[in-house]
């Protein structure tokens, strides 16, 4: 990939994920050099520019002697990298040297063209400098996790490569790169910007997108285990209040459902007037999760093209000005309303996989087994579900809500968007867990059915069938449930049930039937 002035979102995640190589376009290299050669004359000068020839935050007052530029910039980092916690992800980091790279090679951020190119070397050489999950507070952008991806430009900290974590000057060397000397301005261009909020807010929103699909299907999944009416889903219906997210998770619905034996089978009422809300108002509640992704998804874009250092270099003046662009609000903001809209795709899932397991609502064997009492079922699988859902509501408290005052005050307000990203990974995670718990479930459902599903439904319970089988007698579930977590994270049971077309039929149906007989054509 050649990196200029746009980086969109699946660009993002070739080369985090995937390993797409990365190589600075002509134009960038050029726009990085007439950016330098700003910074370069104020460095002949006696003009004091803050972050150029000055002390920083509450120093900023402080002039430094020429000679010492330098050893400034060398003690920015080492002073700033002081995070704690656990290492972050290698896909994170590799989405934090990919982003900073992007922004600097704007050309409104005065590093030379070597800094650009040694981040893009780690990235394509797949070595990742270890950088502490803690620290950043969101502004001056994520000035403390930056800093330990800088160390590792300057052959200080610890880089993982192949596996291992070592010394980043030996790893270095094993690459062939030499650590750089940064000069005038070029530290603190390395560390205020929004990297790592934006590389947790990329990696997220990417699964959130393949988990709202997934929880769509496993909607669509239950509503035929439970022989749930299709009439809500209806175009008609969804669009006498025509929200775009309702729309299109209706839309898909329908798709998942087209088809269906099932429905058909109870047209007529057996005094069961409407199902439950987990079931009839999914495009609601389903549909404002996918409006909240689309709102993050534009403002992912205008991120991934902005320049989020400080001070701010325009070459075609010559002007240095300090703003607030490295301020994390506007990520902070819109991560924290995407906590709430993804933790409630798992709020209503274990309010579905209760309709399942609950005799007194789904119709069905309590618990999903056949012989209860002796097995115990799902049973203790809502618990988990439950407490997923509970962890998550903690996790969706608002950060950003919050801020505190650092630098003497000079700092004096925060977005705690580092925060909220490292909270909306981890929702997204337990998402993933309640989810595979109610297709798990809602498979077992199928199972006491004799009709054929809706064909992408069909398709699905297939699928899961090739490696969960039908629950005879208890067993033990975990490695059943991570496996699901892995195709819905990966996306390929979703792939499977959009790959069935509406008119197509579903591959022949394999496993138990109904254990007990059930009289179909009384349902509504």
């Amino acid at each position: 990939m050649i990196l200029d002035n746009h980086l969109s979102p699946p660009q993002f995640i070739q080369v985090v994920r995937h390993g797409e190589k990365v190589e600075l376009s002509d134009a960038a290299r050029q726009r990085i050099q007439t950016a330098r050669a700003v910074i370069e004359n104020i460095v002949e000068g006696d003009t004091a520019i803050y972050g150029v020839n000055t002390g920083f935050g509450k120093f900023e007052n402080v002039q430094i002697d020429p000679s010492q530029l330098a050893q400034l910039q060398y003690n920015l980092i080492v002073s700033h990298a002081i995070g704690v916690g656990e290492p972050l992800p290698g896909e994170v980091v590799r989405g934090m040297l990919l982003l900073r790279a992007q922004s600097l090679s704007l050309g409104h951020s005065g590093v030379r063209v070597e800094v650009v190119e040694l981040l893009l070397s780690l990235l394509n050489a797949g070595a990742h400098p270890v950088i502490p999950a803690q620290g950043s507070v969101g502004a001056s952008g994520d000035l403390a996790p930056l800093a330990h991806l800088a160390l590792g430009l300057i052959g200080l900290g610890e880089i993982e490569y192949q596996g291992q974590v070592r010394p980043a000057a030996d790893v270095l060397g094993e690459l062939g790169l030499r650590p750089v000397t940064l000069q005038a301005k070029e530290g603190l261009a390395l560390i205020n910007g929004t990297q790592l909020m934006g590389s947790l807010l990329a990696l997220a929103l990417h699964d959130a997108k393949t988990l709202l699909g997934t929880a769509n299907l496993a909607a669509a999944m239950t509503v035929e285990a439970k022989y749930g009416s299709h009439r809500p889903f209806q175009s008609d219906v969804v669009g006498l209040r025509p929200h775009p997210g309702a729309l299109e998770v209706a839309r898909e619905l329908r798709e998942f459902l087209a088809g269906s034996e099932i429905a058909p089978s109870h047209l007529t009422g057996d005094g069961k007037v409407q199902d439950a809300y987990s079931l009839r108002a999914v495009p609601q509640v389903h549909g404002a999760t996918w409006d909240a992704i689309a709102q993050a998804e534009r403002v992912l874009a205008v991120e991934f093209a902005s320049v989020t250092d400080n001070p701010l270099i325009f070459p075609e003046t010559g002007e240095v000005v300090s703003g607030g662009n490295f301020h994390g609000q506007p990520l902070a903001v819109t991560i924290d309303a995407l906590k709430v809209a993804v933790a409630e795709l798992g709020s209503i899932s274990e309010r579905r996989t209760e309709q399942l397991l609950n005799p007194a609502l789904s119709g069905l064997p309590a618990f999903l087994t056949p012989q209860g009492g002796l097995n115990s079922g799902f049973m203790i699988a809502q618990y988990t579900s439950a407490a997923l859902v509970s962890e998550n509501k903690v996790l969706a408290h608002p950060a950003s809500v919050d801020s505190i005052p650092t630098s003497a005050n000079q700092e004096d307000h925060v977005s705690m968007g580092a925060h909220a990203a490292r909270q909306l990974r981890a929702i997204v995670q337990n998402v993933q867990n309640v989810l595979a718990i109610e297709l798990m479930c809602a498979a077992q459902g199928l199972d006491f059915q004799k009709l054929r599903a809706g064909k992408g439904v069909q398709a699905a319970y297939e699928y899961i069938r090739s490696f969960v089988p039908h629950l005879e007698q208890d067993r033990y579930f975990r490695p059943e449930v991570l496996r699901l977590r892995e195709e819905i994270a990966s996306g390929e049971l979703l792939r499977v049930a959009q790959a069935m077309p509406s008119g197509a039929s579903a591959p022949a149906r394999v496993g138990p039937q109904a254990e007990t007989e059930r009289d179909t054509t009384s349902r509504h």
